[in-house]
């Protein structure tokens, strides 16, 4: 398994969909999974630490497990069928280990509120990760890449409403 955070959460143009970026957190090496403009807010509201007046959805679940006893141990991205990603959840309750089924992005919601790692089975990343190109200024003007870059990194984007 390979253990990764959450990098970014970048917001689909043309659809209402989120695509979340999993970082492998010893290389280069990402995976994009598309999920759901609920799944991502909750999921920022978190890393952002955004404070909310009651729980939501994945802070009561993160609750209802404490409160029985039991403790969210890690979440995996185990397998990718027909352009479909899937997860489960581990929890160790009562010395037993179970593994709950999930959609990947409540399982991450849910890793970020319990501060639990996140794991990508190396099957998956080998199927749908990304190495991005070394080096993207080959060909380009340097001096033209360079007021792009000032454009980007002048970019307020912490005034953006989340959506």
């Amino acid at each position: 398994m390979i253990e990764v955070k959450v990098d970014s959460i970048q917001v689909s143009l043309m659809t209402e969909h989120r695509v979340i970026i999993l970082k492998d957190i010893n290389a280069e090496w990402y995976l994009p999974i598309w999920i759901g403009p609920y799944e991502a807010e909750a999921i920022a509201i978190r890393l952002q630490n955004i404070e909310v007046a009651r729980p939501l959805t994945h802070d009561l679940l993160n609750n209802v497990i404490t409160e029985m006893g039991g403790k969210v141990s890690h979440i995996v991205v185990d397998d990718l069928r027909s352009d479909t990603f899937y997860a489960s959840i581990t929890v160790n309750l009562n010395g037993r280990q179970l593994k709950i089924d999930s959609r990947p992005s409540d399982a991450i919601a849910l890793a970020v509120r319990a501060n639990v790692p996140i794991f990508v089975e190396e099957d998956v990343m080998a199927q749908a990760g990304i190495v991005p190109e070394t080096d993207v200024s080959e060909g380009a003007d340097e001096e033209e890449l360079s007021a792009f870059r000032d454009f980007i990194n002048n970019l307020d984007l912490d005034d953006l409403p989340l959506q």
